[in-house]
């Protein structure tokens, strides 16, 4: 009778679990995300049921305490569980509230009335940026809509075309002798030079790879209307695929890995006063950065140091969340997780440095709050996630307890955790958090970010700062044999585990609550996530992105001859039409909404259009440049399309497997 009793429980376990997963259905419909009340509810909820999980492990699942290998690994792997646990219910309460300020932008557009409008120094930080993602954003910066501002760029690898690419332009050209304190040097640089000249009003950031938007000036501007407003951030927004995106075949139906961070998380910040900088596409008010003594250099991570040394004076942080910018994401796997090594590098400087939450400083409460919640994300999340795909290995080759427990009690408290809390962060950012793709983002940098994490701990001075690589050849396919290492390891030592246990006597399946039933599954769910590491590590070639898809009427012209076309993909240096046949035998003009009448080659004929290599004059290609980065809504994909994105993996796995 005992398997009748086990499989009931099971069964009942189960049940709760769909029962969450209903009501997740109807939450959507019922709850808005906008509303503080409802998000409260939400992640109370989760809350409650994160603590009802912890304290069943704590109780229930470890080994008996004693100097045994069990206790030791059981015990070890619920303290990192009970880390991350302890990070995510920072989250919740964070994400408990939003702030929307698109209105309080509106509001106070133009608050300077008949005076002269503010005057505004925009910093352009670069080092070894290729040409031309250099062109984009200082041909984008010139044309914001701002009538009084000014073009800084910063150049700290004093490069002669740059120099006179600024020059024939109008844009300003600054360098230094050499590069001490890195980015936040060279801007300091910039800050001395100001000074000497006549300070500006305001001060705005972007780095060399983000092309601002028109209005980026015009929209934040009018937040410094409130004197207490030290600094506006705007989201960060990107034109490529991130690495995960397009090496896993994801980037029609799965948004950047920022995203959630970006739209949501910031804005949840931003109710707490709590937002932070993330440096580019900021803008500080002049005053305020002098009376800091401008950009704090004793982090790497200069844009959220600098925020602390704002509040730590009484000058606020404020988000407006609109998508103001656009940039270029890391491109390779490499640059991908040395950027977010850095950046965890560079807070725990400062949670060690004179803006730590233990420090003697003016910080408020909730300032400590805001680095202790992002110390425990470094410190913990990637640890635990690492854990958790090495811990089963302790079972299956050394017969050593990890969890102790049934799969009916894992079902019920950590299955109705995990569905709730995903039901409940999926309603607040639309869909965003994909666990399995979610799993693979953060196992990609675990081992690196830890190591960040706990070098800069124990040692926080003396790490140089490492530029992210952008730009550059990225034709061919590579694999990036170094970081997959470890993930093949991992698969293999779980496979070669699982056959262990599967063939040995020693391990059988058959006794409830030992915990093998447990690890069982976790272990074909490691596999998965594993096998898609490993995926997402095979670096697929790029090619120049159509930035302009999305079909539209123009006319060519070839001699006296005139015919209407479709345009079918634009790039800034090709288009594709359709609708007429076309030689290649003649050049031909087209002309292009808000860029004019460009000349072109036919290449590529078909019988029913061709590619055009466009010939454009030099205001003609500034013209296509403001054109793709400088106006319109944000790039890519901002909400995770499910359908979409099952069916482009299995379209990935398929071509692996093909291959």
């Amino acid at each position: 009778m005992f398997p009748f009793v086990y499989l009931s429980e099971t069964g009942s376990s189960f049940m709760r679990v769909v029962l969450v997963i209903g009501a997740g259905a109807v939450v959507p419909l019922l709850f808005s995300r906008r509303s503080t009340w409802h998000r409260s509810f939400l992640f109370a909820v989760a809350g409650v049921l994160a603590v009802r999980y912890l304290w069943w492990r704590a109780t229930e699942t470890l080994a008996p305490a004693g100097l045994t290998w069990d206790c030791i690994v059981s015990w070890s792997f619920f303290a990192l569980e009970a880390a991350a646990a302890v990070s995510s219910l920072s989250s919740f309460v964070i994400l408990a509230r939003t702030r929307d300020r698109k209105q309080e932008a509106t509001d106070n557009a133009g608050w300077w009335g008949e005076e002269k409008p503010p005057r505004v120094a925009v910093l352009i930080a670069t080092y070894n940026e290729d040409r031309n993602v250099l062109e984009r954003t200082i041909i984008g910066a010139l044309a914001l809509d701002h009538p009084n501002f000014d073009i800084l760029v910063l150049d700290d690898g004093r490069r002669d075309w740059l120099k006179e690419f600024c020059q024939m332009r109008g844009a300003r050209y600054v360098t230094r002798d050499d590069n001490k304190g890195a980015k936040a040097g060279n801007m300091n640089n910039a800050l001395r030079v100001l000074e000497r000249e006549g300070a500006p009003d305001f001060i705005a950031v972007l780095d060399a790879d983000f092309v601002p938007h028109r209005n980026l000036l015009s929209r934040t501007l009018p937040l410094f209307r409130d004197r207490s407003v030290g600094l506006v951030q705007t989201p960060q927004h990107f034109f490529n695929a991130d690495p995960i995106q397009h090496n896993l075949g994801l980037s029609r139906s799965y948004p950047d890995e920022q995203r959630f961070f970006f739209d949501h998380l910031q804005p949840s910040r931003d109710a707490w006063g709590i937002a932070f900088c993330c440096g580019t596409s900021s803008v500080v008010r002049w005053s305020a950065l002098s009376e800091v003594g401008g950009f704090p250099s004793d982090s790497i991570t200069e844009d959220f140091l600098l925020t602390l040394v704002l509040q730590d004076r009484g000058h606020r942080t404020v988000y407006l969340n609109e998508p103001l910018s656009e940039g270029l994401a890391p491109e390779g796997l490499k640059e991908y997780i040395t950027q977010r090594s850095r950046w965890c590098l560079g807070l725990m400087q400062i949670a060690r440095g004179r803006m730590g939450p233990l420090a003697p400083n003016r910080l408020r409460l909730r300032d400590r709050w805001s680095v202790v919640d992002s110390v425990l994300y470094w410190t913990a999340t990637f640890a635990f996630r690492l854990a958790a795909f090495v811990y089963p290995l302790f079972y299956w080759f050394f017969n050593i307890t990890v969890v102790d427990a049934s799969v009916a009690d894992v079902v019920s408290y950590f299955g109705v955790y995990f569905a709730w809390t995903l039901i409940s962060l999926n309603v607040v950012s639309g869909g965003l958090v994909v666990p399995i793709v979610n799993d693979v983002s953060q196992l990609l940098g675990a081992i690196p970010i830890t190591r960040a994490a706990w070098t800069g701990l124990v040692q926080p001075k003396g790490h140089p700062f490492s530029v992210t690589a952008k730009g550059g050849d990225r034709s061919q396919v590579v694999v990036q044999w170094h970081i997959m290492a470890p993930f093949v390891a991992l698969y293999a030592l779980t496979m070669v585990g699982l056959l262990i246990g599967v063939l040995s006597d020693t391990f059988a399946f058959n006794t409830a609550g030992s915990g093998k039933m447990v690890i069982l599954f976790w272990s074909f769910y490691n596999l998965v996530v594993l096998a898609i590491t490993v995926l997402a590590c095979i670096e697929l070639p790029r090619r120049e992105r159509h930035l302009d898809e999305a079909p539209e009427r123009a006319r060519i012209r070839m001699g006296d001859e005139v015919r209407r076309v479709w345009i079918v993909g634009l790039t800034q240096n090709t288009v594709r039409v359709r609708g007429t046949r076309l030689s290649d035998t003649e050049p031909v003009e087209i002309e292009i909404d808000g860029v004019g009448s460009i000349r072109a080659v036919v290449s590529s004929p078909s019988d029913d259009g061709a590619r055009l290599l466009l010939e454009p004059t030099p205001q003609q290609y500034d013209a296509l440049l403001r054109r793709f980065y400088a106006s319109g809504d944000a790039p890519g994909v901002t909400q995770t399309r499910y359908r979409g994105l099952v069916a482009d993996l299995a379209r990935r796995l398929s071509s692996t497997t093909g291959d």
